[in-house]
């Protein structure tokens, strides 16, 4: 840590190989002689469209929960779950211990009236134990590190109420957890200040990447270039000597990959099998797949296979309409959420086709009657033939296409660095809050600098 914070004068062993040692007034103990902790609903009530919020791992965020896309229950299963003990009190602190291990939310008296599911860890301090310090303590990389060391090995992360109950906790006197929660407030804020103007810049960043490959797609490079009316509503002037065609015309043949979730199988024993998560930022990603096997994928590749140059795009989820040109010499076949398009090459790149969907007129097609179905949507490739795309001659495609390649470059250069910002800033906030709730920083005499006390009074 910073030199500017002074450690305690006297400490003492720990008992604990993790720790060595802590404040020599420090208690070192189960969480259960300082906590009551239960969990949720151990069996899901009927879902409805309206209702009281049944909270989940999934609705917990950083000391706050998603009331607004949680699931919702009837008013009579709402009131069984508040009998049965799995409503939350004001104070309460709720601990994600099923799946997603370590985030943490206070409830506040804010909050609308509530129950949870069994996924979630329902932790009412003792008189001794501040919330808010239960609360750092509960997030820290120390704890963290310790739950995940009591779940390793286990097929599913889960931590039971009795390994909660036994998780170590270092406790201070009640006026150093104050003095403790209340600097953590302060910096953590501060440092969550700077992230999200870092978040900001990213959000900016990429609005002006799709401002600028929307412009270039449509409107060509040539400022003074002479525009005439397209005949497209949504797409307004082109150059005058563009063309606009009919996508069919340039990709005759548009697939989309089987509907059905097939059986999976390991990797010795089939072929890679893409979905939708494999297309981000215009790259074909290999984080993450599946394997089919040998016939099945033989047939979904009778008549086409998805060879290098050709283009995928996303049919599915948020990312509707995200694209990026296979860049890899490997057999593949893809699941429904893709969309595998091969453009005539004597008339379109396949490159300025990809920038092509990541334009603001392409996304306007795609979510204004080319996108069915409920809830995610779905991108309807019957219509996506009948797109009307602009098109200069290859050499001005080919200049298009350099002048993106650069220009993201550059703009993945900017966004690299806040991103590396956000991390650094992250993994300060970590430290921080575990060098507060273990007692390697004194912060008995902590108070706002007088800088900020006047700043504040303004």
């Amino acid at each position: 840590m910073s030199a500017k914070y002074q450690a305690y004068e006297e400490y003492k062993d720990s008992g604990v190989e993790w720790i060595e040692e802590l404040p020599v007034n420090w208690v070192a103990t189960a969480l259960k002689r300082y906590c009551n902790v239960t969990d949720g609903s151990h069996h899901s009530p009927k879902i409805q469209s309206n209702g009281k919020p049944f909270i989940s791992v999934t609705d917990v965020g950083v000391n706050d929960i998603n009331f607004e896309d949680s699931k919702k229950i009837l008013i009579e299963d709402y009131q069984r779950l508040v009998q049965e003990g799995c409503k939350p009190n004001t104070g309460d602190v709720l601990l994600t211990k099923d799946g997603t291990i370590g985030r943490a939310t206070i409830v506040r008296e804010d909050f609308p009236d509530f129950v949870i599911l069994s996924s979630l860890g329902l932790l009412s301090p003792l008189k001794k134990l501040l919330n808010r310090y239960l609360y750092y303590y509960l997030i820290s990389g120390i704890n963290i590190d310790q739950m995940n060391s009591l779940i390793h090995g286990s097929a599913l992360r889960r931590m039971t109420i009795s390994k909660i109950d036994e998780l170590l906790i270092f406790i201070p006197s009640l006026p150093e957890q104050e003095k403790i929660a209340n600097f953590l407030d302060h910096e953590t804020a501060k440092i969550d200040t700077l992230i999200e103007k870092q978040q900001q810049l990213i959000k900016l960043l990429k609005e002006k990447r799709q401002a600028v490959i929307s412009h270039a797609v449509t409107k060509g490079l040539n400022p003074n270039a002479p525009m005439r009316d397209s005949g497209v509503e949504w797409l307004g002037e082109v150059p005058e000597h563009w063309g606009v065609w009919k996508f069919s015309h340039i990709a005759p043949i548009i697939t989309c990959g089987i509907a059905s979730t097939p059986t999976y199988v390991d990797e010795d024993n089939g072929m890679p099998f893409f979905s939708a998560q494999n297309v981000r930022d215009n790259k074909l990603t290999l984080h993450k797949y599946n394997y089919i096997s040998y016939e099945l994928h033989e047939l979904l590749t009778r008549n086409r296979k998805p060879e290098k140059g050709d283009l995928l795009v996303t049919r599915v989820g948020a990312g509707i309409g995200e694209a990026c040109v296979i860049d890899i010499d490997m057999e593949f076949s893809i699941y429904v959420s893709l969309t595998h398009i091969r453009v005539i090459p004597d008339i379109a790149l396949n490159k300025f086709i990809m920038y092509f969907f990541g334009s603001d007129y392409c996304k306007y097609l795609n979510h204004q009657g080319t996108v069915t179905g409920g809830g995610v949507g779905n991108l309807n490739v019957n219509n996506v033939v009948k797109y009307k795309i602009p098109l200069p001659n290859l050499g001005e495609q080919n200049e298009i296409v350099k002048f993106l390649d650069d220009e993201g470059v550059k703009f993945d250069n900017v966004i690299a660095k806040a991103d590396s910002a956000i991390k650094l800033m992250q993994e300060r906030r970590t430290a921080l809050i575990s060098a507060a709730v273990t007692g390697k920083i004194d912060l008995r005499n902590w108070q706002v600098a007088n800088k900020e006390n006047k700043e504040a009074a303004l």
